[in-house]
């Protein structure tokens, strides 16, 4: 999956906007109000990374098993470990699995 691919499914969430807070090299993907500038982050993405890394929120449960499943999930970096993975897109997961993920981290931040 490319960085365009994944974030063209990003932003066809409902609600959904690319934002910058944390500089250039982040692209952050909110959730809410965009004209006051309120929302809940729930995926961001490294810009610059290769392969492409992505970090999602996640139940803690699956967090932990996705985790030792796969050798390129790993605890969200610079977030929440319990509640965040950073997925290195390296093929080890597949283009569903991520887009499954991206969905449930979507729906985690929209139902609180």
């Amino acid at each position: 999956m490319t960085h365009k691919e994944l974030e063209e499914y990003l932003l066809s969430f409902p609600n959904t906007w690319l934002d910058f807070p944390f500089g250039e090299e982040v692209s952050v993907y909110k959730v809410g109000d965009k004209q006051s500038g309120e929302g809940k982050l729930f995926a961001l993405i490294a810009q610059d990374a290769k392969p492409l890394r992505v970090s999602l929120k996640c139940d803690p449960q699956l967090a932990e098993s996705l985790r030792e499943k796969y050798e390129t999930v790993l605890p969200g970096y610079h977030l929440n470990k319990k509640h965040w993975n950073t997925i290195i897109c390296s093929g080890q997961l597949s283009d569903q699995e991520i887009k499954d993920l991206a969905h449930l981290s979507y729906q985690l931040v929209t139902k609180s």
